[in-house]
């Protein structure tokens, strides 16, 4: 039987953050790296984007991340 995945996907005008909830151990090391307080933990230690529009997509939370359990994109203009 396949796992079902679950990818919660956070998103703005500039920067797209996906957490793989399947893959995180809520250790919280993201959340502590994290220079803006982008981040919080959910209510089962999940981190969660509260303040997205403070990201600066500097990537530590991705670099630091011990299961590859969350991704930071920069989100391109359409207009160009």
């Amino acid at each position: 039987m396949k796992q079902k995945k679950s990818v919660e996907i956070y998103q703005n005008n500039s920067v797209k953050i996906s957490v793989r909830k399947e893959w995180c151990k809520a250790c919280d090391i993201c959340i502590e790296f994290c220079p803006k307080d982008v981040l919080v933990p959910d209510d089962k230690g999940i981190p969660k984007p509260v303040n997205i529009d403070a990201c600066t997509k500097c990537g530590l939370c991705e670099l630091r991340c011990p299961d590859f359990a969350i991704t930071v994109e920069e989100v391109e203009d359409k207009d160009e």
